[in-house]
């Protein structure tokens, strides 16, 4: 065999072996990943807290304080403390376990995202309850301690849940009348020349005034203090609605329009297909800022002339000086108001779940 046959002999092989199909994988089956216990320490300092909240309202006696020899509700409010704490002793137990099903794990994230915000919120608890019913340093009537604010609610609960109510109806009407009109508003200045030329001079005039200060004027005007409230509210929702959605439409890449355009698309398409999705993100801005000055406005046109609502309600305890009553309603508006920004926040998501790839929320 010549030495170039015998050169080109394992070549030949190589090329054999590396055009060769290869050999079926082998189909390995998935193996279950079990539950793994490690114990979640940090959960404990939450249960801690809410055990030394429970232990100063039960163990440590009130301190007579002017017209209050034993503040009302303390042992119902320490047992309540225990009883917590003792959830998130379960609570901690069971997120000490990893790769549950995926409702409970879900739960179990939930709990240990919110641990360092638990501990907090006991430790305030207590140190609130060790200065105003036990040692005094914050003296009533302008201090109370976190328990009797349960009585608050016992004694006046009807009023306060009427007053609610009134001021969510209040609300409602004001910020839809406010986001419809600003809305419109908003898209006819960002898409027509003669709309901006018109109607621009005026937002740049009234809309940074307050609508506090309008309070007189609209009381004036308006047949009765709930229409002028109304008023009020939409103005202090319409402004940045109006605004953003302006800026929203106006700062649309043309080439949207031009493609559209393109194929054969009408100015109303434009508008409601082209313009309007493309500016709905600031859309959402607008909403927010003004559901944040409604809020503001509702409150002091409560306090001003309606008869029933959280603001008039809060105006009512100052009278009587009743200021556990005040931080009663003071609670109820932070649940309220924080609930109807989550809400906003939840649509938000829903409507713009295109974004999601996009924007980091």
């Amino acid at each position: 065999m010549s030495l170039t046959a015998t050169l080109r002999q394992p070549a030949e092989a190589f090329v054999r072996e590396e055009a060769a199909p290869p050999a079926p994988a082998v189909a390995v089956p998935a193996t279950k990943a079990g539950t793994v216990f490690r114990f979640h320490w940090f959960g404990l300092a939450a249960v801690a807290a809410w055990a030394l909240l429970g232990a100063i309202a039960l163990l440590l006696p009130d301190k007579p304080a002017g017209f209050v020899e034993e503040w009302p509700y303390t042992r119902e409010f320490g047992l309540g403390a225990l009883a917590v704490a003792a959830l998130w002793l379960l609570a901690t137990v069971a997120a000490s376990f990893r790769g549950l099903s995926g409702k409970v794990e879900f739960v179990a994230d939930v709990f240990r995202y919110s641990v360092p915000w638990l501990v907090v919120l006991g430790l305030g608890l207590a140190l609130w309850e060790a200065l105003t019913a036990k040692t005094g340093v914050l003296e009533p009537p302008f201090f109370a301690p976190p328990s009797s604010i349960f009585d608050a609610y016992a004694q006046h609960y009807a009023l306060l849940a009427d007053s609610a109510f009134n001021s969510l109806k209040l609300l409602a009407k004001g910020v839809f009348w406010g986001a419809t009109v600003g809305f419109v508003v908003g898209v006819s200045i960002g898409w027509s020349r003669r709309a901006n030329y018109w109607i621009h001079p005026i937002l740049r005039l009234l809309g940074p005034l307050p609508p506090t200060a309008l309070l007189p004027i609209a009381f004036f005007f308006f047949p009765t203090s709930h229409a002028a409230s109304v008023f009020l509210i939409a103005l202090a929702t319409g402004f940045p609605v109006a605004i953003l959605t302006w800026s929203g439409v106006a700062g649309v890449n043309k080439a949207y329009y031009d493609v559209a355009r393109t194929l054969g698309a009408s100015d109303w398409f434009l508008v409601f297909r082209v313009a309007v999705p493309a500016a709905l993100p600031q859309v959402f801005v607008g909403l927010f800022m003004g559901l944040g000055s409604s809020f503001v406005v509702l409150i002091v046109a409560e306090m001003m002339g309606v008869k029933s609502g959280l603001g008039w309600y809060l105006e009512w305890a100052k009278g009587y000086a009743d200021y556990v009553n005040m931080y009663g309603a003071l609670i109820v508006m932070t649940i309220i108001f924080s609930s109807l920004i989550s809400l906003l926040f939840a649509v938000r998501d829903r409507v713009l779940v295109w974004q999601k790839g996009i924007v980091k929320w």
